[in-house]
């Protein structure tokens, strides 16, 4: 089975959060992996468009009652009438999660990856999450590339 590396990231993304998207969506299909994205606008849109370019397959795991508001970069459209829950599907069904900048949704994506364990979550220039006393909470590996991302998440290349 192929591997399925979840991105995560704002639908109201700055421009260089799109541009790490879209590479990250490019180097993973470049690799042969399937992405898993909220397959909306901002950040899902740009890694879809991304991975497209490179033939690559991208699911989409929407949070309405239908595919209306969907990238039209994605491959599948998996509509789960479950709002911000749809987060956790996303998250449980991927071998890494790479979030790419930040939303309060982005956030309980990192969260809900974190809580399940046994994955590499890394953050391309996203949330910090911090305890109280300022230290890092252990389990994200927070990159600066596109590059560092993919390599954090899968390994090098072979």
């Amino acid at each position: 089975m192929a591997v399925q590396v979840a991105v995560c990231g704002p639908a109201d993304c700055t421009e260089a959060e799109a541009r790490d998207a879209h590479r990250v969506g490019e180097l993973l299909a470049e690799r042969g992996v399937v992405v898993i994205c909220g397959g909306g606008g901002g950040v899902m849109a740009a890694v879809a468009a991304g991975a497209g370019a490179r033939g690559g397959l991208v699911v989409g795991i929407r949070p309405g009652d239908s595919a209306e508001g969907a990238s039209p970069g994605l491959s599948a459209t998996i509509v789960t009438n479950m709002g911000e829950a749809r987060n956790a599907i996303i998250v449980h069904s991927a071998d890494a999660v790479i979030s790419v900048g930040g939303s309060w949704g982005t956030l309980s994506e990192v969260a809900l990856a974190l809580r399940r364990g046994g994955v590499p979550v890394v953050s391309l220039n996203g949330w910090r999450v911090t305890r109280a006393d300022g230290s890092p909470v252990p389990g994200v590996e927070h990159v600066a590339s596109a590059e560092a991302a993919v390599e954090a998440a899968l390994g090098p290349p072979r």
